[in-house]
């Protein structure tokens, strides 16, 4: 379990405490003033890389004093845990709507954010905030304003993201309150650049990690293409794949490529 799972869990998945994305939480007002300045200024993400691009080059002993100080304050503001399929499942089963909006870290009209409410869209306090601020911050006045979903129609959509190898991802604005889900990849998500390239985590691994049954693997290596963090490899000895367990996030989207179902998760 990761130290949110004990802090703000109970001792369980802390992401599935519907507590965690109560309404009374988003009355506090830092909270909204964070959320506010978070949507008003998306080029604020580009602006942070090219501070931890900076931070790199500076000498070992002095990021080894920085950088921790600069993690607590991540997990106290805006964090991530990295989920499967059936945690999302699990969380459209107690929250009362999802909105789909663009990527805010993507700065593009790309719609891979769903933000999350425990009352009804009409009722909440996130999407009012969201809509005062103006639904055009990221793509104009064509965008269509925010969409909101049933939880099948949300659900289906992520699966459809997985075959494109995107992983999930869900988020807190000032912990513990959590306001929404993302689908990430290494290349466009600013939370995996930063955790990867630039080593400033800013999001845990899942409390799964993937198994390969040899016996259904036929080897032919597309759960490789799908894999986000490097943890899926072939055997050629035994026309295998295998998992490094030590790389395996536990996102489960290599299953989406796995036509002879060889992939399993299991739990930490």
């Amino acid at each position: 379990m990761c130290e949110f799972c004990t802090k703000h869990g109970e001792g369980q998945k802390w992401y599935l405490q519907a507590a965690n994305y109560s309404e009374d939480l988003m009355s506090d007002l830092k909270r909204r003033q964070f959320i506010k300045r978070f949507i008003e200024d998306p080029a604020r993400f580009s602006r942070s890389l090219q501070k931890l691009e900076d931070m790199k080059r500076l000498p070992a002993y002095v990021r080894d004093v920085i950088s921790p100080v600069l993690e607590d304050r991540q997990k106290r503001s805006h964090y991530g845990q990295v989920l499967p399929i059936e945690d999302i499942a699990l969380i459209f089963g107690f929250v009362n709507s999802v909105v789909r909006l663009p990527c805010l870290c993507r700065h593009s009209s790309f719609r891979h954010c769903y933000a999350l409410s425990m009352v009804p869209y009409e009722q909440s306090q996130l999407f009012k905030l969201v809509r005062d601020v103006g639904s055009s911050y990221l793509t104009g006045p064509d965008n269509g304003g925010l969409e909101v979903l049933s939880r099948e129609s949300a659900l289906a959509s992520f699966r459809r993201l997985e075959q494109q190898g995107l992983c999930h991802t869900v988020w807190t604005f000032v912990t513990p309150f959590i306001g929404s889900i993302c689908n990430c990849d290494r290349v466009d998500c600013v939370a995996m650049r930063a955790t990867f390239d630039l080593e400033y985590p800013m999001l845990f691994h899942g409390e799964w990690t993937a198994e390969v049954n040899p016996e259904l693997c036929d080897g032919c290596r597309q759960c490789l293409r799908l894999c986000q963090f490097g943890a899926m490899g072939y055997s050629v000895a035994n026309r295998k794949v295998v998992v490094d367990t030590r790389r395996c996030y536990g996102c489960g989207i290599c299953r989406a490529a796995c036509y002879e179902k060889a992939i399993c998760l299991k739990p930490l």
